[in-house]
């Protein structure tokens, strides 16, 4: 259990063991559908009830801080917690899934896809890549559009997957999103030749 890869590995465990559904997103997500880059820490979306998160919290404590009283407060306030791997000191960000059309839709969307982002072979449920571009676009923007690790992403999912995309969906979601403007110029920037 020294690895990052080690560390996921064991959430992923508990995860199944407890029959409670998840998916990546973020940079790992993004590292599957696009151009592959180091992560500081991994993304996931949890649907983790509060008569859940005792159980998840202990089957945790051997090997991550996984604090119960904290996970709950989070999912109160519908906000996300962290699990710490001791062994690698690596950061696992756990979002709570919420309640609303899009986050419910992109839930139910996920594949089972394998990732070596993290070293070994680690097979996972993902986002779409479609909805890895829809999520990675609403962070630029919350950003205040200046992230060129964002923007470097997104440009890499386009690049590998984009003959693969569902632009309807994209199309569908942009708007609702409020991030149409910044689909349209990923699409077109990804248009435009190369030199």
């Amino acid at each position: 259990m020294k690895t990052q890869a080690d560390g996921f590995k064991r959430i992923l465990e508990v995860l199944d063991l407890l029959e409670i559904r998840y998916q990546v997103v973020g940079s790992l997500a993004s590292s599957m559908h696009g151009i592959p880059r180091a992560t500081m820490d991994v993304d996931l979306i949890v649907n983790l009830r509060p008569d859940q998160i005792e159980e998840f919290a202990a089957t945790l404590k051997a090997d991550f801080y996984a604090d119960p009283e904290t996970i709950k407060e989070a999912l109160g306030r519908q906000r996300s917690f962290n699990l710490i791997h001791y062994a690698s000191a690596f950061k696992f960000d756990i979002f709570p899934l919420l309640e609303d059309e899009y986050s419910q839709t992109q839930f139910g969307r996920r594949q089972f896809a394998e990732t070596t982002s993290l070293g070994d072979p680690i097979e996972c449920a993902v986002a779409t890549a479609e909805d890895t571009i829809l999520n990675k676009l609403r962070w630029y923007r919350t950003g205040g559009e200046t992230s060129e690790r964002q923007w470097n992403d997104l440009r890499g999912i386009l690049q590998v997957s984009g003959s693969r995309l569902d632009l309807a969906y994209l199309n569908t979601w942009a708007p609702r999103l409020g991030v149409a403007d910044l689909l349209e110029r990923l699409l077109h920037e990804g248009t435009r030749p190369r030199h």
